[in-house]
């Protein structure tokens, strides 16, 4: 093992808290698993991780503080990614009965999951935070890249099927009356609420 013990545990309780709090991440998966079904879900969950692997790449190699240098690039990279969430919360508030769901009025499939997190300031400065913690600037940088990746991607995709599983079991429940609609109304207001919150970053 390339890292103390200590290294280890302070990974393990970051990754842990930053992944399963609620985020954009975890919402949308909650939100898909409730408005299409667990199995459909399942896209944009894989979509998670494979963002996650990217951006720590990037992070490992520099391109991070590249962007945090630039404070234009920054901000666009915060309003690209603000936007983005308020145009999801957008079609999100529109579905009001699950068949509307199923019509395709609310998709986020692999690639578009993927290029959220591309565009989600907030996991730009948690990956950039991680790379810089515990792989660059140390003698065995490449080994320890390839500990804390596999880590980061259990944690992405572990915490997001927890969470679409939660969505999948209110599924039926949330088919009576107008529940699905104020269901998909309060996860848009915490889309939106990030997407402020990633402006003022």
């Amino acid at each position: 093992m390339t890292m103390t013990w200590q290294e280890f545990g302070a990974l393990i309780a970051l990754a842990s808290a930053m992944t399963f709090t609620p985020g954009p991440n975890t919402a949308l998966s909650t939100a898909l698993a409730a408005n299409h079904g667990f199995k459909h879900a399942l896209r944009f969950i894989c979509a998670v991780p494979a963002g996650w692997a990217i951006l720590l790449t990037l992070c490992a190699s520099g391109v991070g503080a590249m962007i945090l240098a630039a404070p234009n690039l920054q901000l666009g990279f915060k309003w690209v990614g603000a936007i983005y969430l308020l145009w999801l919360a957008w079609r999100l508030a529109q579905v009001k009965k699950l068949k509307e769901a199923e019509s395709a009025m609310f998709e986020l499939g692999f690639w578009k999951g993927t290029a959220l997190q591309l565009v989600n300031f907030k996991a730009w400065m948690l990956a950039l935070t991680i790379a810089s913690g515990w792989i660059v600037g140390h003698a065995d940088a490449i080994s320890r890249f390839f500990w804390v990746l596999p880590i980061l991607l259990f944690f992405a995709l572990f915490s997001n099927l927890m969470y679409a599983l939660l969505g999948s079991m209110l599924r039926t429940w949330m088919a009576l009356g107008s529940r699905l609609l104020w269901f998909n109304r309060f996860m848009s207001a915490l889309l939106v609420s990030t997407a402020f919150w990633t402006i003022n970053l």
